[in-house]
């Protein structure tokens, strides 16, 4: 299992762009954080469903990437996306948990949270395949 620290390292190695804060990698749930601006809103002022699905996919990489080391193949293959109340800029919270992780595919949920609130926004169902390691078959 890796650690906060290694996740941050490794996936701003491998994605010079990542500009997420890993708040927890543990064994049964990830936490990470986005602060929005006006880059991130769509008509109306509040931040757009692209960002809230970039924001799902990518907790559910890392909750991954804790869980198997540094696989830096694997891909989503299905997100399924329910959108539940409109989103303020600030600061939003993605608390991603695995709820199957096999050999080859991992299959999760998150749930998106806004500015400290107890209500989440919104939920993702992520499916991830994750291709074989040295020494599997």
């Amino acid at each position: 299992m890796l650690t906060t620290d290694e996740l941050q390292h490794y996936l701003a190695e491998i994605f010079p762009g990542f500009h997420f804060t890993i708040a927890e990698a543990g064994m049964t749930r990830t936490v990470l954080e986005m602060r929005t601006d006006a880059r991130h809103l769509r008509p109306g002022g509040t931040v757009s469903g692209p960002t809230l699905m970039e924001l799902a996919d990518a907790a559910m990489y890392v909750a991954i990437l804790a869980q198997v080391g540094k696989v830096a193949l694997a891909v989503t293959t299905n997100l399924n996306m329910n959108f539940y109340r409109k989103p303020e800029p600030g600061i939003l919270r993605a608390e991603a948990r695995l709820l199957k992780l096999g050999q080859r595919l991992a299959v999760g949920d998150v749930l998106l949270f806004a500015n400290d609130s107890a209500q989440s926004v919104a939920h993702a169902s992520v499916t991830y395949s994750i291709p074989p390691r040295p020494g599997q078959a």
